[in-house]
């Protein structure tokens, strides 16, 4: 693969559902052997888990990697929790922003960069039942508009 480039292991498309997604920040995880050799074998699943702030380092909780087959005793246990790596100054800025009231770190999507692990976090503010109708009904109209452009243009 090109340097530079990414491959998407895991993406969470749920998130853009449940919360408006405000920014995004790219960061490492910390691994075990056996969990990067089970996350580049796809073996992760990213819906369930969030990202937590705990005495100033950011955590992530409950992000599922499946035992790796080959690991015999040295396996690891799969939802433990792990740090994420991220610089000091954004470390600071999350922790300003998510103590607002709504604001939570969802993972947005795993991928392997230059032969590292990272994952894509995403500060978002927490949609109500109305904001996913009203979603909902844009896309539904926008699809309606793009089938009739097309027909139109037959």
């Amino acid at each position: 693969m090109p340097k530079g480039k990414a491959n998407t292991i895991a993406q969470n498309r749920r998130a853009s559902h449940d919360f408006s997604i405000e920014e995004t920040y790219e960061a490492g995880i910390v691994l075990q052997g056996t969990e990067i050799k089970s996350i580049r074998a796809g073996r992760v699943n990213i819906k369930d888990s969030h990202a937590r702030i705990d005495r100033g380092e950011v955590k992530l909780i409950n992000l599922h990697i499946a035992e790796y087959e080959q690991g015999n005793r040295f396996n690891h246990d799969p939802t433990r929790t792990r740090k994420l790596l991220l610089h000091r100054k954004e470390i600071d800025k999350l922790i300003g922003r998510t103590q607002q009231q709504g604001y939570a770190l969802v993972p947005l999507k795993i991928y392997i960069k230059n032969g590292v692990a990272k994952v894509l976090i995403g500060l978002g503010k927490g949609k109500k039942k109305y904001d996913k109708r009203e979603d909902l009904k844009r896309k539904q109209m926008k699809r309606d508009a793009d089938r009739a452009i097309k027909e139109h243009a037959k």
